[in-house]
């Protein structure tokens, strides 16, 4: 089966489903509107901070072609986010506890986004500016507490060096000149010299630091419309959910229903072979295709006609087709129909049976041997049978009258067209 004929199929459900699709889908637009009316709306204010280097060691990325900024953003993202900061935040604030911050960064650059999202415009503007000071506050009393941390650590690495420096200058004044250990002191004390005057200049230039945590580039303001909820998203939302779960309950109602309405169906639904359907505009063209199917699957033998639903009747004249071979047909009226028959072949009324009266026909069926060989599908019209009309005597045929059952009639005269043949009045139970 080709990829159009599957189209064609989900297409023809959904058609046949229209009203449960199109309820799910109005549906779906009907919530999203009552949810952007429910929902309360939130306003978003960003402030954006530009993150400088300190001056003192601090978690670096590797500068690379794609990572171009030496401070890791990502690692500065988590602690904009951190509860010491939020505390500081606070206390900016004046003891106000802040929303929750949301702290993103842009691809390659070292700015920081703090955004801030309320019920209230002006409280997120001021609680992202809050962020922003207080992160920057952090940052740079994290920094200079480092800074102080180093100070303190090469001027006590100083004193001691001076300290040794001393000690090596009283040992020389009671050493004999030109003595081995005199030789071994001087070049001690040169080189406590030399790192005394390292130390001085690494405690000389960490004293001149000027620590810069950030600045800020654009302060928040106050937001002019809302950020959520989103009209269009929610729209969208909704009917995309309404369009799936109508196409799932269409499919799962068109598969819980049993009425047949097409051939397909009664195939799919019950297993049957269709030797003909007879239920679209053109049903006529295909009589001679169901005349020599319905022929080659019961010549010589004794056939059974079974209407679906019994009182099946038909609207309108069905064109009588001419066959030429022996077949007996059997309308069912009379007592011993059912025993003598050989064969069942059903007519089954679409739009007004459903599978289960098939699967129950077809097991009457089987209690008496009596094998289904197809099924013929109508709308309105059911097929006609009559006999050849030729110069040499030919075997009389049934036919399927309109009312939906094969009748059994005389060859017509010669003279008789076929027409009139299949306008001569019903006889149930007549010879073939």
């Amino acid at each position: 089966m080709s990829s159009g004929t599957d189209l064609d199929e989900h297409l023809a459900l959904l058609r046949r489903r229209w009203t449960l699709l199109v309820g799910c889908v109005v549906f779906g637009a009907a919530a999203s509107l009552a949810l952007h009316w429910l929902i309360p709306s939130a306003y978003t204010a960003t402030t954006q901070v530009l993150v400088m280097p300190v001056g003192v060691p601090e978690q670096l990325n590797q500068v690379t072609n794609r990572q171009r900024e030496a401070l890791n953003l990502d690692t500065e993202a988590q602690v904009a986010q951190s509860a010491v900061v939020a505390a500081r935040a606070a206390r900016v604030l004046g003891g106000q506890d802040p929303e929750p911050v949301e702290v993103t960064v842009p691809p390659n650059s070292a700015v920081l986004l703090i955004s801030v999202t309320t019920a209230d415009p002006e409280s997120a503007a001021a609680q992202s500016r809050a962020y922003a000071d207080a992160y920057l506050d952090h940052r740079r009393a994290d920094a200079l507490g480092a800074l102080t941390a180093q100070q303190q650590a090469v001027l006590a690495k100083l004193k001691q060096v001076n300290a040794a420096t001393d000690a090596v200058v009283r040992q020389l004044a009671k050493l004999t000149t030109g003595s081995p250990e005199h030789t071994i002191a001087r070049q001690r004390q040169s080189v406590l010299n030399r790192q005394a005057a390292s130390l001085s200049l690494k405690y000389d230039a960490l004293r001149t630091i000027a620590v810069t945590p950030g600045t800020i580039l654009s302060r928040a303001t106050r937001p002019d419309a809302p950020s959520s909820p989103s009209l269009p998203l929610l729209l969208g939302t909704g009917l995309m959910a309404g369009l799936l779960a109508g196409s799932a309950a269409a499919y799962a109602r068109d598969r819980l229903d049993t009425r047949l309405r097409a051939a397909a169906d009664v195939e799919r639904l019950t297993g049957l072979p269709i030797l003909g359907d007879l239920s679209g505009p053109n049903a006529a063209d295909r009589l001679a295709d169901l005349a020599g199917e319905v022929v080659s699957a019961c010549q010589n033998r004794r056939l059974l006609v079974r209407r679906l639903p019994p009182g099946l009747r038909s609207a309108r004249s069905a064109e009588p087709l001419h066959v030429g071979l022996p077949l007996v047909v059997l309308d069912g009226s009379g007592a011993s129909d059912l025993a003598s028959a050989e064969a069942a072949l059903l007519v089954v009324g679409l739009h007004k049976t459903t599978s289960k009266d098939v699967a129950a026909a077809v097991h009457r069926l089987a209690r008496h041997d009596v094998p289904v060989v197809g099924v013929v599908t109508a709308a309105e019209a059911v097929p006609a049978f009559v006999s050849l009309l030729a110069p040499y005597p030919q075997p009389t045929l049934g036919r399927l009258a309109s009312p939906g059952e094969f009748d059994l009639l005389n060859g017509p005269p010669p003279e008789t067209s076929a027409f009139h043949a299949y306008q001569q009045p019903h006889r149930p139970g007549a010879p073939t």
